[in-house]
């Protein structure tokens, strides 16, 4: 393996000069000698040792991407926005996936810090749990005191740059769109009790309902993905139309209803929240509230690296989502 002091030999220049100019350091070294050394790393292939680079430079060229679940295309349309951002500034990103276990996303937030990250970018629903909550903005904190910066996306819970979908709102505007179609009996395939962002889409849609003069809707929990909406939407009874509070339990639904002979929109009518990409190849169309999901990565991680003096303090970016109606809701829409 060709070694850094390979590359100060063959271009003649000391070992601390090949350092600088390849590990980047903020010293500067003349053109001449730095295309020596350049040159001799070329022909050489030397490769950059990155571990290096951080402790020349005090803060690494990485953005550490803390996420719920990658496999899931709400995390996957995020990650894509913040890479883009990562990409235009000469950046990398390292994703960490936390499968929702809170604590595995404390424990990233310290090996991050540990590694000296430039910046972490938290995106997720935050847990109805305040202990869970303090303790992760305590290791925050202890991130921040070293000069990185944090920006997350969901609940404005953390003291940090935030952007902020709107959850209870769009679910409020979804119900009065539905409604408005006909329905009358509703069931919610509510997600998890304990998870913030479920809460909020619930809350949204049951309180526009009220509004209406409605009967509240069957309310049935499960896991936030696929097969918890596959599961959930099995205890379905007596409702014209369904709403997951996400696609990818709206997807399941659609699976389960096809399993069991029931028909969308002819027997039952179906809406999710978020527009993930892969709804393009739907079939029925799903009705559902978008979100402009890769640009709300994009934007969070410009508020992290975001150098001016108003980034000294949390800002909050608030996020409406927008109806789509689309045929899985009755086959009323043309």
């Amino acid at each position: 393996m060709v070694t850094l002091e390979d590359v100060a030999r063959h271009a003649g220049v000391s070992l601390a000069t090949a350092s600088r100019v390849l590990n980047g350091s903020t010293r500067q070294v003349g053109a001449s000698l730095r295309a020596r050394v350049e040159q001799a790393a070329q022909q050489l292939g030397y490769r950059t040792n990155v571990a290096a680079q951080t402790l020349a430079r005090g803060a690494s060229n990485v953005i550490g991407l803390v996420v719920h679940d990658l496999t899931d295309p709400y995390f996957a349309a995020l990650a894509d926005g913040a890479m883009r951002v990562a990409e235009d500034q000469g950046l990398m990103v390292m994703v960490a996936t936390t499968h929702r276990d809170p604590e595995r996303e404390i424990a990233y937030v310290a090996t991050l810090n540990a590694q000296r990250v430039r910046a972490v970018l938290l995106a997720g629903s935050r847990i109805a749990d305040p202990g869970v909550t303090r303790r992760l903005r305590e290791e925050l904190d202890r991130y921040r005191a070293t000069g990185g910066r944090i920006a997350c996306v969901g609940q404005d819970l953390l003291g940090a740059d935030t952007v902020a979908p709107g959850n209870a709102e769009g679910a409020a505007e979804l119900a009065r769109a539905l409604a408005g179609l006909g329905h009358r009996r509703f069931a919610v395939l509510a997600g998890p009790p304990w998870l913030i962002t479920a809460q909020d889409r619930v809350s949204g849609f049951t309180g526009a309902l009220a509004e209406l003069g409605l009967p509240a809707p069957q309310l049935v929990h499960g896991t936030f993905d696929r097969d918890g909406g596959y599961g959930a939407a099995a205890e379905v009874t007596g409702a014209t139309c369904v709403f997951a509070v996400n696609d990818v339990m709206a997807v399941g639904a659609l699976a389960s209803f096809r399993d069991r002979g029931i028909r969308v929109p002819e027997d039952i009518s179906v809406a999710g929240f978020d527009d993930i990409a892969t709804l393009r190849d739907l079939v029925p169309s799903l009705t559902t509230v978008r979100l402009p999901l890769s640009d709300m990565g994009a934007r969070a991680l410009e508020l992290a690296l975001d150098p001016s003096e108003e980034a000294r303090e949390p800002r909050v970016e608030r996020v409406s989502g927008e109806v789509v109606l689309r045929r899985s809701t009755g086959g009323l829409i043309p």
